[in-house]
């Protein structure tokens, strides 16, 4: 693989903008090489010649040796006048970045090299600043993350020892000894000399073992001595004591000190904790010294650290990686031209922040040893495979079990095709009783399996085009299901579908019981609840963890506006609205195997007025979801936006609720002219949404004429394309208030395809939506997630008097 591939491959997708232009880059060198071969003289080739003249040139060794007469020689690298450039550090706007000069600009087609060195230093300068930027970042939530383990560590000695200040410090002796260790190892593992100029303290700092000195308190340099000449026998006489360097004029409390200057962070995530915000009622911030509160600290801070250690691994890439780029631009620079420019420019490149600094590294170290410490109990194996988790293989049984499953999907829908031609069972006196009662239930699967494949298509080509959607929906490392396994699921559930319709295919009832089998009959519902256990099945099989995912996400969906909002609830929410048909084979199945006969494929649930209350119900529940959960995100956000999408959602609850109304109730011209008003207005608005807010387009002063400035697919017309679709998928209600009547189609057929239209043109607007959600996360440069920390500091007091 070219390393211009190779770098786009590796880049944070959300930093892409920040990192070094590559391929412009050689965009520039390609026109400076053009210029010189048409200035070059031909080179006369003899006629009876075959192989390339190169195998004939002189043979330079090993060691590469340069007699260019403009190129800085390695024993005079400070003589100017050898140099084709000079790299220069200046200050502007109160900022340092770098400029070339360029002395060769005279010569034949040297305006174009000099095009490119202007370009370079503003890649150059680009990539200084963002890593300068991201390097504060991180130092500031080292500095916050550290006070929060100073915290910890006084909370975990006040609920493991709760008595008294003699217990505590024994487990204050205790918790030092073991800390010592480990910050004498990452010591022995230090230079000296990066131990001294250090700028913070980690939380391994805040409780510290020595031995007594009568000559006072010593310096930090003498107390690292000591803890390098540590072994890991105590003497009588150690003490726990807090190191306070004479020159530092704020010192850190003791431990149990800290505790008086911290809180605990309430957010509002569950719905006993909203309902107290919406009454008032003040939030329960006081310590509580119980072994749940611990656990729910310890497991807020190791996600804490997790992130951040993921963050700090990605900083250190960037640099490694655009170090290596400009190492490589310049390099084929030198091959065009001739020239050896790339040791000067590189020399700068490596004195850089970005190239020289060792702050991300060491950070790097002192995590891995604090995370090893607290939250893996010294168990540096385990310890690592939570900070570095294995990337997902992908296995062979999975694509090998994914093709046999569809293999089996195909075969038994051509068996099917063909048993009802051979039979012809549509023509038979029973196919209206089977399509009034046995369609609807099977076809609960059919909408099922086609969201599984739509959303397998996504995350296809979510990966191709580097969505990041793993981030954006807030996955687990290393637990996001791949296109392969969602669609091993899918095709699965589908094969046992169509085995259990070809299983119970009968037409005409048992002659001498005048009832079909019953065996048969439960068969969709034996396969229904088979498909529920397993979505609900505690064990960690059949992916668990994606499993538990979706059932948070759906029950926050159904608990809005309880639970703070975020995107992949939302999201679902959006999935349920398009599978209302689907619920509504949820009601039918309750109804048919509770209330209806069964054994004759008889039911009533049409005349119950239960159950024509919950069909109505049923098909609003979504949309009412999406509207409470953006009325909770306009009263937390003030953001108007969030308005306007609600009232999309209560104009579709209005037009769902009449093209219902106008479905059961016996044909009225005043129910089809509100239905059709209320479902115009709804479809335009909603079309208007998904077109411009959703998706960004139909942007007039865009450079990509009525789309975005920034396009993952590089086909325009998918996009033009997407829009017709979109358009034409949302007017599929016509059908109900038109009443479109299909003679070789039964009236469940029909409304079975208008469903299925709508599955796929939410399956098309899930790649838009989630590609332009990535596109503004990479305008912010948001690639990681927030994760609320347990303590909140009372900054106040925490000062100094």
């Amino acid at each position: 693989m070219k390393f211009g591939k190779e770098f786009a491959t590796q880049m944070v997708p959300e930093w892409q903008e920040a990192y070094m232009d590559y391929n412009f880059l050689k965009t520039l060198l390609k026109d400076v090489q053009s210029l010189r071969q048409r200035n070059r003289p031909a080179t006369a080739v003899p006629t009876g010649l075959k192989r390339r003249p190169t195998l004939y040139r002189a043979f330079s060794g090993l060691v590469n040796r340069h007699n260019n007469h403009n190129a800085t020689s390695p024993s005079t690298p400070g003589d100017i006048e050898n140099q084709p450039i000079l790299v220069n550090s200046v200050h502007k706007n109160g900022s340092e970045s770098y400029e070339t000069t360029f002395f060769m600009s005279s010569e034949e087609g040297g305006e174009y090299e000099l095009v490119y060195f202007r370009r370079l230093d503003e890649e150059l300068n680009k990539v200084e600043r963002f890593y300068k930027s991201k390097v504060e970042e991180v130092m500031n939530e080292a500095a916050m993350l550290n006070k929060q383990m100073d915290a910890l560590i006084a909370f975990r000695i006040k609920v493991e020892n709760p008595q008294g200040w003699f217990d505590r410090h024994v487990e204050m002796t205790r918790l030092a000894s073991d800390v010592a260790a480990s910050a004498a190892a990452l010591a022995a593992s230090t230079p000296r000399g990066a131990r001294a100029s250090r700028r913070f303290s980690t939380a391994m700092d805040v409780i510290e073992e020595a031995e007594p000195s009568s000559q006072g308190e010593q310096s930090d340099e003498s107390s690292d001595d000591q803890k390098e000449n540590k072994t890991g026998t105590k003497t009588d006489n150690q003490k726990v004591q807090i190191q306070k360097p004479k020159n530092v004029r704020f010192t850190k409390p003791a431990p149990l000190d800290v505790l008086n200057h911290v809180q605990f962070n309430n957010t509002l995530e569950t719905p006993r904790s909203t309902i107290k915000g919406v009454l008032n009622v003040p939030m329960q911030t006081e310590l509580t010294f119980s072994r749940e509160n611990l656990n729910k600290v310890e497991g807020q801070l190791k996600r804490a650290f997790v992130e951040f250690y993921q963050k700090l691994r990605l900083l250190k890439n960037f640099g490694f990686l655009n170090s290596l780029a400009f190492s490589k631009i310049m390099k084929k620079y030198d091959k065009i031209t001739g020239r050896n420019a790339s040791r000067s420019y590189m020399k700068t490149v490596d004195n850089s922040h970005f190239g020289s600094s060792d702050e991300v590294t060491k950070l790097l170290d002192r995590v891995e040893v604090t995370f090893i410490k607290h939250f893996s109990n010294s168990n540096r194996s385990k310890g690592m495979a939570i900070l570095r988790p294995k990337q997902k293989k992908e296995r062979h049984r999975i694509t090998f079990s994914t093709g046999f499953f569809a293999g089996c999907t195909a075969a038994l829908v051509v068996a099917l095709i063909l048993i009802i031609r051979a039979r012809k069972i549509m023509d038979k006196e029973g196919s209206t009783q089977y399509m009034e009662n046995m369609f609807p239930l099977y076809s609960l699967f059919g909408f099922i399996v086609l969201h599984m494949l739509m959303y397998a298509a996504n995350i296809f080509y979510w990966r191709r085009y580097r969505v990041n959607y793993s981030f954006i929906f807030g996955f687990k490392q290393g637990t996001e299901l791949s296109y392969r396994e969602v669609l091993l699921v899918g095709f699965a559930i589908a094969a046992m579908a169509l085995g259990s319709v070809l299983s119970n295919l009968d037409m005409e009832m048992d002659p001498k019981t005048q009832d079909f089998k019953a065996w048969t009959e439960v068969i969709p519902l034996f396969l229904l609840v088979s498909v529920i256990v397993t979505l609900l099945l505690p064990l960690n099989i059949i992916y668990r963890s994606s499993r538990f995912f979706f059932l948070t996400c759906l029950f926050h969906c159904i608990c809005a506006p309880l639970y703070k909002v975020i995107f992949p609830d939302f999201f679902l929410a959006d999935q349920l609205t398009s599978q209302v048909q689907a619920i509504r084979s949820l009601e039918f199945y309750i109804c048919y195997y509770g209330w209806g006969d069964y054994k004759k494929r008889q039911n009533t649930c049409k005349d119950s007025g239960v159950y024509n209350t919950f069909f109505f119900l049923v098909a609003v529940l979504p949309y009412l979801s999406r509207l409470l959960q953006c009325l909770r995100r306009l009263f937390e956000e003030k953001d108007p936006m969030q308005g306007y999408n609600g009232l999309k959602y209560f104009l579709t609850i209005a037009a769902v609720t009449f093209r219902t109304a106008y479905s059961l109730s016996k044909p009225s011209f005043s129910w089809k002219i509100l239905a059709a008003i209320t479902s115009v207005a709804a479809a335009i608005v909603g079309t208007y949404w998904d077109l411009v807010i959703d998706w960004g387009l139909l942007q007039r002063h865009s450079k990509n004429r009525w789309l975005r400035d920034k396009l993952l697919v590089p086909q325009k017309s998918v996009y033009f394309g997407a829009m017709v679709l979109n358009i034409l998928l949302r007017f599929a209600w016509l059908q109900t208030v038109l009443d479109f009547e299909i003679s070789f189609l039964h009236r469940q057929s029909l409304t079975t395809i208008v469903a299925c239209l709508e599955i796929i043109r939410r399956g098309i607007w899930n790649f838009f939506r989630l590609e332009n959600e990535h596109l503004n996360n990479v305008g912010k440069y948001r690639a990681f997630k927030s994760v609320p920390l347990p303590f909140h500091y009372d900054e106040d007091g925490d000062k100094d008097e």
